[in-house]
């Protein structure tokens, strides 16, 4: 005969799920984990880097991957900028960067993709950051948030800030955009490593980019793990030849 639990028993497990689930709740997630909101805000307005990880975690497996591809892009012609433009990148744009390589964020080197990049940077299940050969210079790709693009900080595309998007760049011809799918989603063009240069030091456009990078290393583990290139990686974070 089957035994039956008791009433008591019933209320325990009820108590004991919904402890487990208050419990699930409250656990951070993401960036949450290692730099609370206060900390976080301070690094998107440029006050400070919090202290990151002395040391990286990686797979040596993963590394000897991906070295083909490493080693294919260095014969590109435009190889030398694109490594600088992903040190400035990794420098000024990834919070924790060490910290947070892989699990949070990721590059892949010359991605198997219809648009065939160079590099891509990702975190969670987002683009942030590509770049693209373009004859023997290059060209980038931005996503981030429309509001950080308008007018008055609205999602309304009619409302875009043409005119501090041009003054991002070298020369107006330089800079494109387009509107990918979502609320509150923007895609930047900028055409030549001079320009890239210059967007990413133009102190709005350099906070509309963390911004977007804080949004998504918040949602959780990084969905590109598996195509995380160490050896690009060194790059950004300070340690290639």
């Amino acid at each position: 005969m089957a035994s039956r639990h008791s009433p008591i028993d019933d209320r325990r497990r009820v108590a004991q799920c919904h402890a487990m689930s208050m419990t699930s709740r409250r656990s951070p997630k993401g960036l949450r984990q290692f730099l609370d909101s206060e900390q976080q805000r301070d690094w998107l307005d440029g006050r400070g880097d919090p202290p990151d990880a002395a040391e990286r975690t990686e797979s040596f497996e993963q590394r000897l991957r991906y070295a083909a591809r490493f080693q294919k892009l260095l014969t590109r012609p435009q190889a030398q900028e694109v490594l600088e433009i992903l040190a400035l990148y990794g420098q000024s744009c990834i919070p924790l960067p060490r910290l947070t390589e892989r699990n949070y964020w990721s590059v892949s080197c010359l991605p198997s993709t219809s648009d065939k990049p160079l590099v891509r940077v990702n975190a969670s299940w987002m683009e942030l950051f590509t770049l693209y050969a373009d004859g023997a210079d290059i060209r980038s790709r931005f996503i981030v948030h429309l509001s950080d693009f308008t007018r008055d900080g609205s999602v309304l595309q009619e409302h875009l800030d043409d005119d501090f998007l041009e003054q991002c760049v070298e020369a107006p011809e330089d800079i494109g955009h387009f509107f990918p799918r979502g609320a509150d989603i923007f895609g930047v063009r900028v055409r030549g490593g001079p320009s890239i240069r210059r967007f990413l030091s133009n102190p709005r456009a350099l906070r509309a980019v963390r911004k977007f990078n804080l949004t998504h290393m918040n949602r959780g583990r990084n969905a590109y793990q598996a195509s995380h290139s160490h050896s690009v990686a060194d790059y950004m974070l300070g340690e290639g030849d």
